[in-house]
């Protein structure tokens, strides 16, 4: 057994102070701990102990270690290596960061056994110090030369023993603390927190640079912006209705998706009153307020029809202050095509009112098909600007163009394989498992292909209201499934690949899946069901640990 060593791998000066410092370390109970090269420094100066050793039950010695040939010749000593010979000062040395390591742990909090027993040492590896050595500031016993390097540690003990009437020795839990106070209070290691934190400012900034796409646009009153998974389509669409806004149109923000619309409500919240549309929610919500009776969310022929028609009728009666100078969609591709008439009804002008449509082709996943029933102008995004790059390239061949990645490096994506009918419970693992990591639960969100999860068929038994809740103010991780999850991110996604209701639209839910997280991405599924319906490219980007 050895003694512990602080840093795990020192740097030597010299090869004496290697030769020492290695012979004492194997010499020393594995209790005692051995420190090589600490600085000291005060308002006056600047010192390295070359070796410092804390021993339970004896003391801590602080060494200095002279190699080459050294001499005591009268008060001076001198040292001669490698044809050079110089004046030196072992004793002085050896004092000093004695003295200077005594008034350090004097004023740590975290030492709290007073001063400690301590002795100052010189070690000569090189030299044999002669019979009838004795010199005023070093006793022999003091000094441990080359005849003594076989017996280091025993010289070091004898030496704690000639303090035995002055302090008590420290303990071993006295041992672990003077170790912790040598490592200093530094700066903390950045939290897993403070760098998700760090990691969404920078992807806040890098999407604030897509605002020339809109200062470009300007004069344009009806525009497609098509962009794949990260490249900032709903940060823009929100900028151009905060602009439009600020300009004194009259605007209404519009989505499909019930947890989309509460983002952007939430997000429009923190604005100045002047910057905020004047409507902001799903475009169904837009039709209820105007007075159509509430459906039932699995009666599509209401949802698909009746409901815009009778936004059609009713707008056509709107006075003209409660209609929109202009209209901005996000996740335009989940229109249907009879839903367009009823948004050309909204605007003032149906003909001149301002329309941006924010689209990804790509996550189309609805099986309603539609295309915006007016003509406007195409402008295309190639940028990716919020998934790593590991996340980034699992999606990659999913996307209807190609695109390049600036949301940087990040850790690999994680990959489970499972039955398709254990994915749910392999992700429940998983997602276990980052909690325990430090992940904290609001960065965490646990998403389905198929059937969603029992924590969120329970959850929406409260109704979608409280549902979309938990997404922002729970304190649980968010359970939710792809087809509601668009257009949302989370930091860390756990993607069960739990099969899917219908394999034509299997691809692109795949792609929403894995294009939802941020950070860090964990899959768990059937690798031959991702392989049938992403193809081998993702599979290859699953299993390759990129």
């Amino acid at each position: 057994m050895t003694a512990r060593v602080f840093p795990a791998e020192p740097v030597f000066e010299s090869h004496a102070e290697r030769e020492f410092a290695e012979a004492l370390r194997d010499q020393l109970p594995d209790d005692a701990v051995m420190v090589c090269g600490q600085r000291f420094s005060d308002r006056r100066e600047d010192r390295e102990a070359d070796v410092i050793v804390a021993w339970p039950g004896f003391g801590i010695a602080v060494v200095e270690v002279k190699g080459g040939s050294v001499s005591l010749q009268g008060a001076e000593w001198r040292q001669s290596s490698n044809g050079v010979d110089r004046r030196i000062h072992p004793v002085d040395q050896a004092v000093r960061c004695k003295y200077l390591l005594r008034d350090y742990l004097r004023q740590d909090r975290r030492w709290r056994a007073g001063d400690p027993r301590m002795v100052h040492l010189v070690a000569l590896p090189a030299t044999v110090v002669p019979d009838g050595f004795a010199a005023p500031d070093a006793p022999r016993w003091t000094v441990i030369d080359r005849t003594n390097l076989a017996q280091a540690a025993a010289r070091v003990a004898s030496a704690l023993r000639q303090c035995e009437t002055e302090t008590e020795p420290p303990t071993a839990d006295d041992v672990e603390a003077f170790v912790d106070c040598l490592a200093g209070v530094g700066i903390p290691q950045q939290d897993l927190l403070a760098q998700l934190h760090e990691r969404e400012a920078e992807c806040d900034l890098l999407t604030r640079d897509q605002a020339r796409v809109l200062d470009l646009l300007e004069g344009n009153r009806r525009v497609e912006i098509r962009g794949g998974a990260g490249s900032g389509k709903t940060w823009l669409a929100l900028e151009k209705a905060r602009r439009l806004a600020v300009a004194g149109e009259r605007v209404a923000v519009m989505c499909y998706s019930r947890g989309l619309a509460e983002f952007l409500r939430r997000r429009v919240a923190t604005w100045r009153p002047r910057e905020r549309p004047a409507y902001v929610g799903t475009f169904h919500g837009l039709g209820i307020d105007w007075g159509v009776p509430a459906g039932t969310d699995d009666d599509s022929g209401y949802w698909e029809h009746r409901l815009p028609e009778q936004m059609v009728s009713l707008a056509g009666a709107l006075p003209e202050d409660e209609r929109f100078d202009a209209v901005v969609i996000d996740e335009a591709q989940d229109f249907a095509e009879s839903w367009w008439p009823a948004v050309v009804a909204t605007l003032r002008s149906p003909e001149e009112g301002q329309l941006y449509v924010f689209a990804d082709e790509g996550q189309r996943v609805f099986a309603r098909q539609g295309r915006p029933t007016v003509a406007l102008t195409p402008v295309n995004l190639n940028e990716n600007l919020r998934n790593t790059k590991q996340i980034a390239g699992t999606f990659s061949s999913l996307t209807p163009t190609q695109m390049r990645n600036r949301g940087g490096n990040g850790v690999p994506v994680r990959f489970v394989p499972c039955a398709s009918e254990d994915a749910v419970g392999v992700a429940d693992d998983a997602a276990d498992a980052l909690l325990e990591e430090g992940w904290p639960h609001e960065a965490v969100a646990l998403l389905t292909t198929y059937h969603r999860h029992p924590v969120q068929v329970e959850r929406q038994r409260d109704g979608q209201d409280a549902y979309w809740k938990t997404f922002w103010e729970g304190d649980d991780l968010f359970y939710g499934h792809v087809l509601g999850f668009k257009g949302l991110e989370r930091p860390a996604v756990v993607l069960a690949v739990n099969g899917f209701r219908d394999e034509a639209r299997a691809r692109e839910m795949l792609y929403v899946g894995l294009s939802r997280a941020r950070d860090l991405l964990v899959v768990c599924g059937d690798l031959e069901l991702i392989r049938r319906v992403g193809g081998e490219a993702v599979v290859r980007r699953l299993t390759d640990g990129s």
